[in-house]
């Protein structure tokens, strides 16, 4: 079953992706902060993550992008950025950190599914 790593420091915005998520077959993880969100990847290993951009804290969601891209070990790993910024600047800096898709909040919840299944078919 594939992992599934959810990160936003907005507790409501992580509960509706759970929700949206719960039905398909993924084991789901959360992390509030970028932090919390290297030390489980690191110890979980997952195989998407669903990745807020504008964090507080010492890591935001382009640092732990570029962080997982940076580990040979997690190559295989898709990543997810969810911004409120739609810019072209901020779409190439999700990019250049390595990310595999940039969604725009709001997202419908139609809208991450489909990315999910284009990023892990097997799912």
């Amino acid at each position: 079953m594939p992992r599934v790593l959810i990160v936003d420091d907005q507790p409501d915005i992580r509960r509706l992706i759970r929700m949206t998520l719960e039905e398909e077959p993924f084991e789901l993880q959360e992390a509030a902060d970028g932090d919390e969100a290297l030390a489980v990847v690191a110890a979980w290993r997952p195989d998407l993550i669903l990745l807020d951009v504008m964090m507080p804290g010492r890591h935001d969601g382009l640092q732990v992008c570029a962080s997982v891209r940076a580990d040979p070990a997690l190559a295989a790993t898709r990543v997810v950025l969810l911004s409120a910024r739609a810019d072209g600047g901020d779409r190439e800096a999700g990019r250049a950190a390595g990310a595999d898709e940039y969604l725009t909040k709001p997202f419908s919840p139609l809208q991450l599914l489909e990315t999910i299944d284009r990023l892990l078919p097997t799912a």
